[in-house]
């Protein structure tokens, strides 16, 4: 401790108690030499005041461990002082932190008060230099020295003012302080509220500025950032964008610190939008995908940041996008139930079998991983294939060796599987990962790796990835796995991968259709699964798709096609026999019975799915028995009587979005079940008790409906061909293909003139629309100046070829027989149009001068 400290005569008042120091003592009686004017004491601190006979202090005593005092050295006696002298000496006193010599730093806390003074307006630059540096290296000495400095009001407000200073050194030691005090919660929020927030973007953007001055600033962010309020005043501001150029810092310091504060910020969900948009998610990947040692901190914050954008699901494909995969933390000893097969013969990760080179494989997996290391070098594989052996090899390699899941956590905290953790991988060891999941007996951890492979599956590259990684087969054989949960996941999954039209062949021939089958075969399954199951069948079994490998199933340059390639096929070489097997399948009675009760009960979306893979039955099926022994009238009728359909013409109310949606479901829906009603007919048995004129009825209304053009072909043909069993003689007279000319086959031939980019179709839909017209069908040109095709008939008149302009023409005068029409023919512009055709008397120039003699002009 302190025993006793002299000062000059002149500086008579008491440094002990530090709550004293900005106030003068009494003068003593012995000697009055202390200036009374406060403002010459203030003069006499500024640091240039030097009084002409001053000493220092002549003693200080210090306490020896034994109590003894130390000997006292000799006086010492210059003609000058300043408070330059102060910080030399007495700086490194208050750079003492709480150690073993206790005097002094209580001798450091004594002279607090002088040099928070010295930060003060009123003092020269150099004098604030020395005084905030020495008080950022005292702040070093933890929480009781940070606590000292901040009993004097006011010095949090006089350092953020310190960081718009021209001084590196001052800047640094500004912000280093600043980054002591907000290590302390308890002043934090005066941090933010002294303007610090505001402060260090002015700094950081300082062009050439010092490595130091960005670490301590930034790492003041990185405290303050803690803070759940703090955090979104953070983001609202200037700073996210120097965080992201900061990323890609030389100094890896700096790297870390903008790394730490994007991962506090991206703890509060409000900051992921403004995080994303400044482009986060590319710089943060990239570093976590450094393999650098020197890169652990920044990989760690990176993987941290990432991990909380990646829970908002669009997010999340931006996450993918950038060659990551989130993998499920699923605790060490799940892993204690993967057996590798070490006396196997090594085989492609999708199970393509390899040749057998030698007559066993050697023991430990050692075929295996030579396979992994060679595969480049050895084999002409695809690189799909050589990612899929890679990633395997690593994968199985430390799940062997136990070293899969450790990051640096204990045993009790990686052991438990439950607690939803999840970290990202680059994508070859991703991917293999979630398959080698998929192998264990855990079934959480299942649920939860099919969970990420549904969530990874956002393109054709990442769903290739998983089919050359073996994880078709071990989907498809969780299908009949006894935990609803990982029935439901897993079917997500394959719901995910079965977009890809080089999947779903694969899926087919690894046997997923009985599975499926018996999944729709039980009443109690949930919408969610069910809505999923029917997607998966709809897109495998795709009638359209049937129907053109019956024209055509040949290999393209002797390359084999995805079923082809999956299993032998059978004696006609049309189907592998596994395939054929599985359709068989589907023609049960219980199987016909589930589809048509959905068609009546099930939303749009279902229906329209359950009216497909019956379509696709009648085509593998021609005798069509088993389908029409079943009520599928009822069916149809349901798909065609729904109530989206009956409030086409109401008032769409306060949510046009959601009628607009649910008009395309119920559209898609009624052009399944049409094309459907039309391949039934082709059979006598099923026509012989189908109740035409209902049927007629309810699909003249929909055809007249405001229904989507698109959705109407089928529908169309679905009338001409009842039409057709109700009257073997079909002429334009016929009420059906009037209408059908009208609502369906003039607006489809008016669109492609209006939007089709192909000359050679324009010029066909006008030939047709002339015939239509010329034949005289009623109302025909009334539907067509109503559906706005004047307009685009005049434009064709400018830049079609010569028969598209023929056509037009002749279209144009029929229109113009009626004068109603004459107004919209001449605001379309067709005179300045004929004239030109006339003057340069191209061909048919005969044609537009009576048009133009008809038009009032």
């Amino acid at each position: 401790m302190i025993a006793s400290t002299t000062l000059p005569t002149c500086f008579n008042f008491k440094l002990l108690n530090p709550q004293q120091a900005f106030a003068p003592t009494e003068p003593s009686t012995k000697n009055s030499s202390f200036p009374t004017n406060f403002h010459h004491y203030n003069h006499l601190w500024s640091g240039i005041f030097k009084p002409k006979s001053c000493s220092l202090p002549t003693v200080i005593r210090k306490a020896s461990n034994d109590g003894a005092p130390l000997q006292e050295p000799a006086a010492v006696s210059v003609s000058s002082t300043s408070q330059s002298f102060l910080l030399s000496n007495l700086g490194p006193t208050l750079m003492v932190g709480e150690g073993k010599n206790s005097s002094s730093s209580t001798l450091g806390d004594n002279y607090v008060a002088l040099f928070v003074r010295m930060l003060g307006l009123d003092h020269d630059a150099l004098d604030r230099e020395q005084a905030i540096v020495a008080l950022w290296k005292y702040s070093l000495g933890g929480k009781k020295c940070i606590g000292a400095i901040m009993q004097f009001q006011g010095c949090v407000n006089l350092t953020v003012n310190l960081l718009s200073s021209e001084s590196s050194a001052t800047c640094e030691a500004a912000a280093g302080l600043l980054r002591s005090i907000s290590s302390i919660n308890l002043y934090r929020d005066l941090v933010a509220e002294s303007g610090a927030i505001e402060g260090i973007p002015s700094l950081l953007n300082r062009p050439s500025l010092t490595s130091e001055v960005k670490e301590q600033s930034m790492c003041t962010l990185w405290n303050l950032s803690v803070d759940e309020e703090l955090r979104v005043k953070i983001a609202n501001s200037d700073i996210l964008p120097l965080l992201i150029s900061s990323l890609d810092d030389d100094d890896i310091k700096v790297k870390d610190a903008a790394g730490g504060v994007l991962a506090n910020l991206a703890l509060s969900h409000c900051n992921h939008s403004i995080m994303v948009e400044v482009g986060a998610i590319p710089k943060l990947a990239k570093l976590l995908q450094t393999d650098l040692e020197e890169f652990k901190v920044i990989r760690k914050e990176a993987r941290n940041a990432l991990l909380e954008l990646a829970k908002d699901q669009y997010y999340r494909i931006l996450v993918v996008e950038e060659g990551l995969v989130p993998v499920p933390m699923v605790g060490s000893a799940a892993y204690k139930s993967f057996r590798p097969g070490l006396y196997l013969w090594p085989s492609m990760p999708d199970g393509t079998e390899i040749e057998q080179t030698s007559k066993g494989p050697s023991r430990f997996g050692a075929s295996e991983l030579l396979l992994g290391l060679n595969v480049g070098e050895n084999a002409e594989i695809e690189e799909a294939k050589q990612n899929a052996i890679v990633g395997r090899t690593q994968q199985q390699f430390l799940a062997r060796i136990g070293a899969i899941e450790l990051d640096g956590k204990k045993e009790s905290q990686s052991d438990s599987p439950t607690d939803n953790r999840l970290t990202l991988l680059p994508w070859i060891d991703g991917v293999a990962r979630l398959v080698l999941i998929l192998e264990l007996d855990d079934e959480v951890s299942i649920s939860r790796a099919a969970e990420s492979i549904a969530d990874s599956s956002i393109n054709e590259h990442m769903r290739i990835s998983f089919k050359e990684a073996g994880a078709i087969k071990h989907l498809i054989r969780l299908l009949d796995h006894n935990s609803y949960a990982v029935r439901s996941a897993v079917t997500h999954a394959l719901h995910r991968l079965s977009v890809s039209p080089v999947v779903y062949p694969v899926l087919e021939a690894e046997g997923i259709l009985h599975p499926l089958v018996c999944t729709l075969k039980h009443s109690e399954t949930s919408g969610s699964l069910m809505e999923k199951t029917l997607d998966i069948l709809a897109r495998i079994l795709d009638p359209s798709k049937e129907m053109k490998s019956k024209f055509y199933n040949g290999p393209v340059n002797g390359s084999k096609t995805g079923i082809d390639a999956a299993s032998s096929v059978d004696a006609s070489g049309d189907r592998p026999v596994s395939v054929m097997d599985s359709r068989k399948e589907l023609l049960d009675s219980a199987v016909i019975t589930c589809l048509i009760e959905i068609m009546k009960t099930s939303p749009s979306n279902l229906q329209r799915k359950a009216a497909s893979i019956l379509e696709f039955m009648t085509v593998i099926e021609p005798s069509m028995e088993t389908i029409i022994k079943e009520d599928m009238l009822s069916g149809l009728e349901a798909v065609f009587q729904q109530n989206a359909l009956k409030d086409m013409e109401a008032d769409v109310g306060q949510e046009p979005d959601k009628y607009v949606l649910e008009l395309e479901e119920a559209a898609l829906a009624v052009s399944a079940a049409s094309r459907l009603l039309t391949k039934l007919l082709d059979s006598e048995q099923f026509s012989g008790k189908i109740d035409t004129i209902h049927f007629t009825k309810l699909l003249r209304k929909i055809l007249k409906s405001d229904m989507p053009l698109q959705n109407k072909d089928w529908v169309a043909a679905c009338l001409v061909k009842l039409s057709s069993l109700s009257s073997p003689y079909v002429d334009t007279e016929n009420p059906i293909n009037m209408e059908v000319t009208l609502y369906e086959a003039i607006p489809r031939l008016l669109e492609q003139v209006q939007s089709s980019f192909s000359p050679e179709t324009q010029e066909a839909a006008a030939v047709e629309l002339n015939r239509i017209i010329s034949e005289g069908v009623d109302d025909s040109t009334r539907a067509f100046a109503s559906g706005g095709g004047i307009f685009p008939l005049v434009k064709l008149i400018e830049e079609g070829s010569d028969r598209a302009v023929e056509a037009a023409l002749s279209i144009l005068y029929n229109l113009s027989m009626d004068s109603e029409n004459h107004s919209a023919i001449i605001a379309a512009g067709a005179v300045p149009a004929l004239r030109k055709i006339v003057l340069s008397q191209r061909s048919h120039w005969t044609g537009a001068l009576h048009l133009l003699r008809i038009l009032p002009v």
